[in-house]
């Protein structure tokens, strides 16, 4: 691999953050988390769910993750602590996976999800025709979004303003829409089966939908570690996506989160002391530091320009995968075009045109290339430039394009450990020294976090009430572990290596936590999906009602599809 040139280097510069500017940042994000959290009423918004699984839930539970490019449905089937010490925690069957066509995305509501409930209906049936017993009443079940949503309570959503590329309404009520797509599958008195197609026929007095649980991907995703995690001294504190978009959610303290956003929760769970939060972090109303640090560059600037929503998701534009290909080939842009004077007749037109190179094709093509040769010849099929330039792509022109997308890549990584190690100091789960000067805690802040070290010290093998995280606990340092999913922190090459490493190196540079805590990144993955199912049977343990759906033995081992993840 050819040497990396030096005035590339120092026109990427300015996508550069040394640790101290990073830590920094940091500290003004978890000042700014804390602040929203008590104040505003568009992030931080809390979820119904007041309590993690505790990794003895079981059950059966039709599961169903709607994405930004793929709908998931399959039966989720939660073994307990019967596999305890077993690499097998939950059973997926019958799953399929359906690409969401953009005229989909394009229609109203009423079209997608009556899309959705033909799917939910193919998969229930399936699992009935494979069922020795009659057929329940109802099949519980579970659905998660890749969008954000606003509830009260745990069956219940509403859609909120969302730059995900749906052409859904916000205020949409998420629970209506589904079920009324789902009708035409029931039962109906004045029905007469022998009149109908048999298409129609097959997917005939299906049981009605009983919608136990609704939330976000990164909500499931949390509780989708938490309920399989069996590490010694650890404890799931966070689940972040980082796909397409980019979000997190984590458990507070009501105390910490404004009265009027909990006070459904102090409503229907007096005894609640905490509640999930998603937190919704790439929107405007968290960018302030991003200005005040010096992140955002012109690249970014004019990205964000260009975007469906100008100044919607700030930070998405800098971290999430939708945008990650677009930022590359504005530098590519300028850095061929501009600082090189290749004239833009010359240059391939996925480096002219915009929102045309994508990040899937920087994962898969530029990111994981052996050399600059390799490379060029790959880039000179896949990325031409047109029949009538004299310009090709040479070795060292692969390499220009490759550091590029590292260093858009890196930047991505450190901002998204950034936010992490920002987020756990406002739930105070770490401590920067630096964001405690610039807000100090109070004293009944001082004195609970005193009380918690303590109770900390004594726990030689007690179970947390948020349970199977530290089940087998032994005295030594703590892990705090961030449930992670989403196509770019799963595939993209050493994304979450880097997230990691930046983390790391943060916490060092705050000195010792206390109790020798660490933060480690654990993969989720399908975390959208199982962790549904998981909530669902969080739910059904709350309310003392598990309906499940028997299957028979041999359906149980049919595989779940390998779908890919696009970013």
């Amino acid at each position: 691999m050819a040497r990396s040139d030096p005035s590339l280097q120092a026109f990427l510069q300015p996508l550069r953050n040394d640790i101290s500017r990073l830590y920094a940042l940091s500290c003004s994000l978890s000042i700014t988390y804390r602040q929203l959290a008590a104040g505003s009423s568009e992030l931080f918004s809390p979820s119904a769910t007041t309590r993690l699984p505790t990794g003895r839930e079981k059950g059966r539970y039709l599961a169903v993750y709607l994405g930004l490019h793929y709908l998931r449905v399959a039966f989720i089937e939660l073994l307990g602590e019967e596999q305890v010490g077993k690499p097998e925690h939950v059973r997926r069957t019958l799953e399929k996976a359906w690409p969401i066509e953009d005229r989909l995305r394009r229609d109203q509501a009423t079209e997608l999800f009556a899309w959705i409930g033909d799917r939910i209906a193919e998969v229930i049936h399936d699992d009935l025709a494979n069922s020795k017993v009659d057929p329940p009443a109802e099949v519980a079940m579970g659905i998660s979004f890749c969008f954000p949503i606003k509830q009260k309570l745990h069956n219940e959503a509403i859609l909120l303003p969302t730059g995900k590329g749906f052409a859904l309404g916000a205020s949409l009520n998420l629970q209506r829409a589904l079920l009324d797509g789902y009708e035409c599958h029931t039962r109906r008195s004045d029905e007469d089966p022998s009149e109908m197609p048999a298409k129609r026929q097959k997917m005939y007095c299906l049981p009605k939908l009983k919608i136990t649980v609704m939330t976000n991907d990164t909500i499931a995703t949390l509780a989708s570690l938490a309920y399989t995690n069996a590490f010694h001294n650890s404890r799931v504190v966070m689940g972040l996506i980082c796909g397409a978009g980019c979000n997190s959610a984590v458990p507070m303290k009501l105390a910490d989160v404004q009265k009027e956003k909990t006070q459904h929760i102090r409503e229907k769970a007096p005894d609640a002391t905490e509640t999930v939060v998603s937190t919704e972090w790439t929107l405007r109303g968290a960018a302030a530091p991003l200005q005040e640090h010096g992140i955002v560059t012109d690249w970014d600037k004019e990205l964000e320009a260009h975007s469906d929503r100008p100044g919607f998701q700030p930070f998405e534009y800098l971290v999430g995968g939708r945008y990650m290909g677009e930022l590359v080939r504005i530098i590519c842009f300028e850095w061929f075009h501009k600082t090189k004077a290749v004239p833009v007749t010359s240059l391939p037109s996925k480096l002219v045109e915009r929102f045309k190179l994508t990040t899937d094709f920087l994962s898969l093509h530029v990111a994981t290339s052996q050399s600059d040769e390799k490379l060029a010849k790959e880039l000179s099929e896949r990325l031409p430039p047109p029949e009538s330039s004299d310009w090709v792509w040479t070795p060292e022109y692969a390499g220009h394009i490759r550091s590029i997308a590292a260093a858009v890549q890196d930047r991505s990584a450190a901002l998204v450990a950034a936010a992490t190690v920002g987020l756990l100091a406002c739930t105070r789960e770490i401590r920067l020294q630096n964001a405690e000067v610039l807000d100090p805690p109070t004293e009944s802040e001082s004195k609970s976090d005193a009380e918690e070290e303590k109770e900390t010290s004594l726990a030689d093998s007690k179970l947390p009430e948020n349970g199977s995280s530290m089940s087998g606990w032994k005295n030594g340092p703590e892990e705090l572990v961030v449930a992670v999913s989403g196509g770019v922190i799963s595939h993209y090459p050493n994304y979450r290596e880097t997230i990691q490493l930046y983390i790391n190196r943060l916490l060092l540079s705050d000195g010792p936590q206390s109790g020798g805590k660490s933060v480690l990144l654990r993969s989720a993955d399908d975390g959208g999906i199982i962790g549904v199912g998981v909530l669902a049977g969080t739910v059904a343990g709350e309310i003392n009602g598990i309906i499940s759906s028997p299957q028979d033995e041999a359906a149980s081992q049919m595989g779940a599809p390998n779908v890919p993840s696009y970013f």
